[in-house]
């Protein structure tokens, strides 16, 4: 028998763990956090206890209450036993969180597959990040139920990384793994031979980016494979086609940037390699020096790892490191405790906000909202800042969105939105069911599934945690 079971990514853009099951053999395609249901209960100042290992998730419904899945430790701090684990791997298919986070709760003796370039995404990650039970993927330190044995080392995870033209065997499973374009490298879409034919995962990908190419390799050896059951995003299935591109953020950028006599401010999200690469081409091209953040360096240095990126050295000549305000704000080096900085304070290209504030026209800063009060040490008079991200599209975002224009106001700073989604136009995605024809879809990743009837394609509108029999 072989079966699809969704535990995420249900009715809402996110949190996909889909359970495939082939006789005996079961995996995990991607296994993410649901940022939707998880903000129906907790917020930043009200979030779950790690003290009560995964009760507080599972009592909430953020994860499935399954066996054999779970870590031990997590287990024994809510009171049961610890389980053998009954999951013969987790295919992630790319590092957003939405799609990888969760596998901080899962047993250490499964292993985890995923491309070289999204575990190098993930590193970077969990190296500038805050410890938590909810973003330990590459390694986790044990929670015991004694604090004396707190002391135990990290616990590494079990990682096997591929690449495009890769087949691995998982007992009675053949996966193949295509690269696709996505708004994070190392991205990818599954072709899975099963006992009862070909199913088809397309994780998160778009048509429209640097990268489309890869995406056409996706589609066309999806096609050949001549698939029985199809899963794929529908993030914008409502979307027509658009003129987005990345070429068009360089060129409204560079012509923004190249009209500002002032301080300039962009914002994007560093795990996104075409986006620094574009705004690196600009600030070089305007003859103004990019300064990213030490939060950023630990991305850019995974990135530099892989030569198929194509990025500079984080002691490149073109950028320079913000050295934040910390402490005694006098930006001695006992000021810094995170260790991710520490290692990087004697780097030779270092700056400070004051330095900037000087001759803000030689810069070009990249600067996220939650770092907003650094505008107060680049005390701007006027400029641009350039938001190379996506609009809100929820409660909580429309609220930080509203702050983050008080500070642009307030610091006589020109608003510019300049954005390329990561996800596939409604028109591409249509065109793409249409080109594979599966005989059976399942869209998720969507808060719009009923839309997908409309397809000459026989369209199943899952439901969460139903097992569907291929």
């Amino acid at each position: 028998m072989t079966s699809l079971t969704f535990y995420g990514g249900v009715k809402e853009i996110g949190g996909n763990k889909i359970l495939l099951e082939d006789n005996d053999t079961k995996i995990f395609l991607d296994f993410g956090t649901s940022f939707k249901r998880r903000s129906l209960f907790f917020e930043e100042y009200l979030t779950p206890r790690s003290s009560n290992g995964i009760g507080d998730f599972l009592t909430m419904g953020l994860i499935p209450d399954i066996p054999g899945v779970y870590r031990e430790d997590l287990l024994k701090h809510m009171g049961r036993k610890p389980e053998e684990p009954e999951i013969s791997g987790v295919f992630l298919s790319h590092a957003h969180a939405d799609h990888a986070n969760y596998v901080s709760f899962l047993h250490k003796d499964i292993p985890i597959y995923c491309g070289e370039t999204c575990k190098l995404v993930l590193e970077a990650v969990e190296e500038q990040s805050q410890r938590n039970i909810e973003n330990e993927v590459i390694n986790f330190r044990p929670r015991p139920l004694r604090r004396g044995d707190y002391k135990k080392p990290p616990t590494k995870r079990v990682f096997r990384t591929f690449r495009t033209g890769d087949k691995i065997v998982v007992d009675s499973l053949e996966i193949i793994p295509v690269h696709v374009d996505h708004s994070v490298p190392g991205s990818y879409g599954f072709i899975i031979h099963t006992s009862k034919g070909t199913i088809v995962y397309t994780g998160d990908l778009r048509n429209h980016g640097p990268h489309a190419s890869m995406t056409q390799d996706f589609i066309e050896m999806a096609e050949e494979s001549k698939p029985i059951a199809m899963i794929t995003e529908g993030t914008r299935i409502q979307h027509g086609n658009t003129d987005e591109s990345e070429k068009k953020i360089y060129n409204e950028s560079k012509r923004e940037i190249q009209q500002c006599r002032d301080t300039s401010i962009v914002d994007f999200n560093f795990k996104d390699v075409d986006r620094f690469k574009t705004f690196y081409q600009i600030a070089r091209e305007v003859d103004r020096k990019m300064v990213i953040s030490f939060k950023h360096v630990c991305f850019l240095e995974k990135y530099y790892q892989d030569k198929k990126l194509d990025v500079p050295s984080s002691k490149d000549e073109n950028i320079l490191l913000l050295k934040p305000k910390r402490l005694t704000g006098t930006y001695i080096d006992s000021d810094y405790t995170e260790k991710y900085i520490q290692k990087r304070l004697d780097y030779p290209n270092i700056i400070t906000a004051e330095e900037i504030a000087k001759k803000p026209k030689k810069y070009m800063v990249v600067l996220n909202f939650y770092s907003f009060n650094t505008l107060v040490d680049l005390n701007p008079k006027k400029g641009i800042y350039i938001h190379s991200l996506s609009e809100p599209f929820n409660e909580e975002m429309e609220i930080s969105y509203e702050r983050m224009h008080n500070w642009l106001k307030h610091f006589n700073l020109k608003f510019v939105q300049s954005h390329c989604s990561g996800h596939i136009s409604g028109s591409d995605l249509k065109k793409m069911i249409k080109t594979i024809k599966p005989k059976q879809l399942y869209p998720i990743h969507t808060e719009h599934p009923g839309v997908f009837r409309k397809l000459p394609t026989k369209t199943r509108v899952v439901r969460e945690e139903k097992k569907y029999k291929l």
